[in-house]
């Protein structure tokens, strides 16, 4: 800061010195500043407004109130430092290192309130993933809030090759005291990179009693919604360990079921396949790219089985239930059309007359 001042000329280091030492005279050009930033702030906002370009208008926003608060705190903390002088005595030495954090802090504040405006746009448009665009605004928060953290540091002094040095120590010791909390964590990046889901899919777990849909991905843990509502907290760590299965990915869903039909009307059996494969091929909801199969399948014990094998277009499952609905009373339709009838669990039972001659005598 003094080399600065040496490099001006003799006015201006003049007036720099009247404003450094005058309180007056610095709330009155803070004010000024202050209504010069409003102005142009305006005029900034009014040509932002005329592009289609979205990121001037995010910038703006979130440099907003962290400038004004610098117009003002900057010249603020000058004069408390300037009072406290003529209190004391003395000159403080620390007056310049508190104005070093106050830019770091109003710096930090404008990112992070740029990144909040960043992810807020960009999930708005929906045209990205909303876990990793998340993900990459705390990986991003939490890059800045490192460097400015290590920065503060640096203006008071600290070393910062004995502090890493200290952290690589002390990094090994709350690594092995906080060992869940770590594996947590990298569990989290593995979903957030991996992403084996995001928020909003329907999951579940063969070898845990997990199932529903994700609310939300956290550092340490993911919430799961269940079915019937209930909450489920499941640490991260956890998806390293277990398989997962995320239905919401499913390109069709499958109709697989079996239609029984009557002995006696074996000899339609052929007619009745081919027409209810015509009619699956032709169905607006099935999609006959997929694997299509409507054979005989075997004889049950009072039916001849015919196996309906095919996938829907639709992934959603309510209206997976109706297209399904459909294509049964289709079915049942071309049995009835066929002359023919379901078949229903049926017994014969063949007496031996000779056998009911002896129970009459």
């Amino acid at each position: 800061m003094n080399e600065l001042k040496l490099l001006l000329p003799n006015h201006i280091s003049t007036l720099y010195q009247q404003l450094d030492s005058n309180v007056l005279l610095l709330t009155a050009t803070s004010f000024v500043v202050w209504l010069i930033w409003r102005v142009v702030y305006g005029r900034l906002e009014v040509l932002a407004e005329r592009t289609s370009f979205h990121w001037d208008n995010l910038t703006l926003q979130a440099l907003k109130t962290p400038m004004s608060t610098l117009i003002w705190c900057w010249p603020a903390t000058i004069s408390i430092g300037f009072l406290l002088q003529q209190q004391m005595g003395s000159k403080l030495n620390w007056l310049s290192t508190v104005k070093l954090i106050l830019v770091i802090a109003i710096f930090l504040w404008f990112i992070m309130r740029l990144i909040n405006n960043v992810e807020e746009y960009v999930l708005e448009q929906k045209k990205r993933d909303e876990t990793t665009v998340q993900a990459v605004a705390k990986v991003a928060r939490l890059f800045f809030l490192t460097i400015g953290a290590l920065t503060i540091m640096q203006a008071f002094g600290l070393s910062l090759s004995g502090l890493l040095t200290f952290g690589g120590v002390g990094g090994l010791i709350v690594g092995l005291a906080a060992k869940d909390l770590l594996s947590n964590f990298f569990g989290g990046m593995m979903i957030y990179f991996d992403r084996p889901f995001k928020v909003g899919d329907w999951v579940r777990s063969p070898d845990r009693q997990i199932e529903g849909t994700v609310e939300r991905i956290g550092w340490r843990m993911t919430i799961i919604r269940t079915f019937d509502k209930r909450p489920l907290y499941v640490p991260n760590s956890v998806f390293s360990n277990i398989v997962v299965e995320n239905p919401s990915r499913m390109l069709n869903r499958r109709i697989y079921e079996t239609v029984g039909v009557r002995y006696d009307d074996g000899s339609k059996v052929e007619k009745i396949t081919e027409d209810i494969k015509t009619m699956l091929k032709s169905h607006p909801d099935i999609d006959a790219n997929q694997t299509l199969i409507v054979n005989l399948n075997g004889f049950g014990a009072s039916s001849l089985n015919i196996m309906v094998y095919t996938f829907t277009k639709t992934v959603n499952w309510i209206r997976y239930q109706e297209v399904k609905q459909d294509v049964l009373l289709k079915i049942i339709a071309i049995v009835a059309d066929n002359g023919a009838d379901i078949a229903f669990p049926t017994q014969t039972l063949k007496i031996d007359p000779t056998s009911l001659g002896e129970l009459e005598g």
